[in-house]
């Protein structure tokens, strides 16, 4: 009976063997998962049999999460924008270091610290003519339309930083001309 076995387990062992061809992969299982079958976003697909173009988004439809901005990207956008668009957060001590953070990592290497326009790039003038905020007349809301546009040389903030989080800078902008005017 143990020798029955052992030819059995000799048996089943020659034949696993005998299936391996180190040239060739082995049998698999999901060939999905070792190639994969990529599609493009806006690519044709057989995918759905009556033909929906699956990939592609509805007609005016908005992605989740994001809010329609009413102000345009030009110089009546920003003066409109800077008289009527208002800050719905409220201030804060949490808003305001939020922003303080924010600031130190997207605006200070330019605006400096203090917001005087004597970051590192102006002082090593790889940018010039970076204006300090006591300069301006600026408010939360053209602040916020310049983070979300940009504005001459300084490009536009919104794929780096979310709507709370641009507010949160505007109000730290703001503290720091307040500072600066005194």
């Amino acid at each position: 009976m143990k020798n029955v076995k052992n030819i059995y387990i000799f048996i089943l062992l020659l034949m696993t063997a005998s299936c391996f061809d180190s040239s060739k992969p082995n049998y698999q299982f999901f060939p999905q998962m070792y190639d994969a079958v990529g599609y493009d976003t806006y690519s044709e697909s057989d995918a759905f049999s009556n033909g929906i173009e699956a990939q592609l988004p509805v007609e005016g439809t908005i992605s989740r999460g994001w809010k329609p901005y009413e102000y345009e990207n030009t110089n009546e956008g920003y003066e409109e924008a800077k008289l009527n668009l208002m800050s719905p957060i409220v201030v804060s001590k949490e808003n305001s270091g939020n922003g303080k953070k924010l600031y130190e990592i997207y605006c200070s290497v330019c605006h400096g610290s203090k917001g005087d326009g004597q970051g590192i790039l102006m002082k090593r003038e790889v940018y010039l003519g970076v204006p300090s905020y006591a300069d301006r007349e600026i408010t939360p809301g053209s602040i916020y339309h310049v983070l979300m546009y940009g504005k001459n040389a300084m490009g536009s903030h919104a794929g780096q930083v979310n709507e709370l989080e641009r507010w949160q800078i505007s109000q730290h902008v703001m503290e720091l001309r307040n500072k600066l005017k005194k």
